[in-house]
């Protein structure tokens, strides 16, 4: 009776091994998804996605989706998180217009193209959460440089592109705007009756007080342009150590100083001049790392010289 009891427990207990078993992480290495879903996948990716991230997924205007610095991005995450994003931010161009299915197509063409194996079954919705990157060897980071100015700058949070669309792109067309609108003759924008925090904001600080601010934010952000470990939008590093990015850096800075002290004596005649002088600063940049290979840096060469 004692021996029956027994092999029964062990019995329990195995199942329960196995539950354990089966709940745990799998890898993209054991074969998640089916041949047939990769092919389904590839289609989408064609039409969707190779226009920025490239026809081998090498990255162009987009990082790459294959190799060493991709896996070194996703390393030990869950594939549901990458599906996720496929879903809720991509096509650059369309978010969010990509079912969850064709995301998880997506996937298992991008799996194939790196090298992990297929399996019988396909990649579904409930097993994303249980399956993990392979955690990757991280490349040995960069030297520390000199800090700037007597300061230290933090890891950078977003890329190039976005930093540029965040800071520069805004704060430089409030200075373009002086060359067609004076801010000292435009009449004060007032609250909306609506609970809008945009259209709300720009009832605040209107007039040369943007101008202001403006100056500081270009002023004040173009160091971060040189924070070590920054990369491209097409997953390259930004060329912070090289001697003609640092003097375009320096050309945006002095603008920016340049159009505070005269926003601060409401000069609007010097606008024209400054325009024109940013202007050159930016299109001097963008002529040598961003506009390679076609407009907006969609040739895989941005960030390089």
């Amino acid at each position: 009776m004692k021996r029956t009891v027994m092999i029964c427990a062990c019995a329990f207990a195995g199942v329960l091994w196995l539950n354990v078993q089966a709940q745990q992480a799998r890898s993209v290495n054991d074969g998640v998804y089916s041949g047939a879903q990769a092919t389904r996948g590839q289609a989408v990716y064609k039409t969707q996605c190779a226009e920025c991230h490239g026809n081998a997924l090498e990255g162009t205007v987009g990082s790459p989706l294959a190799g060493d610095s991709f896996l070194s991005d996703w390393s030990a995450r869950p594939l549901s998180a990458f599906v996720d994003k496929i879903q809720k931010t991509m096509p650059f161009s369309a978010p969010g217009s990509l079912s969850r299915q064709q995301s998880a197509d997506l996937t298992a063409y991008i799996l194939q193209v790196g090298k992990f194996p297929a399996g019988r079954t396909e990649l579904t919705d409930e097993a994303l959460a249980r399956i993990e990157f392979p955690l990757a060897r991280r490349a040995a980071a960069p030297p520390a440089t000199a800090p700037l100015a007597g300061t230290s700058l933090p890891p950078p949070q977003g890329n190039l592109a976005e930093l540029m669309r965040a800071i520069a792109f805004p704060n430089s067309n409030i200075l373009f705007n002086l060359q067609v609108k004076d801010p000292g003759t435009q009449p004060k924008k007032q609250p909306g009756n609506t609970l809008d925090y945009v259209d709300w904001g720009s009832t605040v600080y209107q007039g040369w007080l943007a101008v202001d601010q403006a100056a500081v934010a270009i002023t004040e952000t173009a160091p971060l342009f040189l924070t070590p470990g920054r990369k491209c939008q097409n997953g390259k590093p930004v060329p912070v150590d090289r001697a003609d990015w640092k003097q375009y850096v320096a050309a945006l800075e002095e603008v920016g100083q340049r159009a505070y002290r005269e926003s601060k004596a409401r000069n609007y005649a010097a606008f024209v001049d400054i325009s024109e002088k940013l202007n050159d600063a930016c299109a001097n940049c963008h002529k040598v790392y961003r506009d390679k290979g076609g407009a907006e840096g969609s040739g895989g060469t941005r960030c390089q010289p």
